[in-house]
């Protein structure tokens, strides 16, 4: 039987390894008519809120948002469950690692 530091050394590497998946960055976007869910107007931004709840989100493009997005206004608000995160597309493909998905390239897992 392994060493019971060896086990929780291991138990320790699996759990932050599912941490290093990729989320949209909750950061200022440009103003766009109301703000998304969990931002407010801040000149011409809207501004994460600093309570800790406020998701990702992105520009809406088209009438739909990418896989594991919502709608919230003129934005796509990034699921709670959703550990993956999207970009605008250009053009007809996507780089290497992501996927299509509408008017979106979303970060293959």
């Amino acid at each position: 039987m392994p060493h019971p530091l060896l086990l929780i050394a291991l138990m320790g590497t699996i759990t932050t390894s599912g941490a290093a998946l990729a989320q949209q960055p909750v950061q200022p976007l440009p103003k766009v008519g109301g703000c998304p869910l969990g931002y407010y107007t801040s000149g011409s931004y809207c501004a994460p809120n600093k309570s800790g709840n406020t998701r990702g989100a992105i520009e809406k493009t088209g009438n739909s948002c990418p896989l594991g997005f919502h709608t919230s206004g003129n934005y796509c608000l990034s699921s709670p469950s959703n550990n993956r995160e999207a970009i605008q597309r250009t053009g007809n493909s996507c780089p290497l690692g992501w996927f299509s998905s509408g008017s979106y390239c979303v970060k293959s897992r």
